[in-house]
């Protein structure tokens, strides 16, 4: 196991940081902590895809990088929609 952490990158722990981001928003949805209508749901999403997307630049994945372009288009338009509903306001 030492071998596995001593054989990690700075790219990788911002990839791994990026994933836990992500999924910690996920679960604080989950579990009723945040609402996914609230502006920081698609923020921090789009934050945590970034990152992945980061570490994903220098060690290419297609099937990963297809799930988080998409989840970047998705929390992008999850914030225009947020700022368009708020204006309509």
């Amino acid at each position: 196991m030492t071998a596995f952490f001593d054989s990690l990158t700075i790219v990788d722990a911002i990839g791994s940081f990026g994933a836990l981001i992500v999924v910690a928003a996920y679960f604080a949805t989950q579990m009723r902590m945040m609402n996914s209508d609230d502006l920081a749901f698609p923020v921090i999403n789009l934050l945590g895809s970034v990152l992945i997307v980061y570490s994903l630049l220098q060690n290419f994945n297609l099937a990963s990088m297809l799930i988080e372009g998409f989840w970047i288009l998705i929390s992008l338009i999850g914030i225009i929609q947020h700022f368009r509903l708020r204006s309509a306001r």
